[in-house]
């Protein structure tokens, strides 16, 4: 289940923001429903990149072999 803080994964490109499948965000806002959230990217310095209503399908929970090479 995704929640509130998470950190996810985009599922896909999202050529209209400059974010690519595997860009790393947060979740600011998780709806009732369970069915959308708000999602924050940034750049290493903070600098926010996009802040974005999702659904499940366009994100995934961050695994932890994600980073990894």
């Amino acid at each position: 289940m995704i929640r509130e803080l998470d950190t996810v994964v985009l599922t896909h490109d999202i050529e209209e923001h400059g974010l690519k499948l595997g860009d790393v965000g947060t979740v600011v806002h998780s709806y009732s429903d369970g069915t959308a959230f708000e999602v924050e990217f940034v750049t290493a310095e903070g600098e926010t990149v996009a802040l974005l209503t999702l659904i499940h399908a366009d994100i995934r929970l961050i695994g932890k072999r994600d980073g990894k090479r």
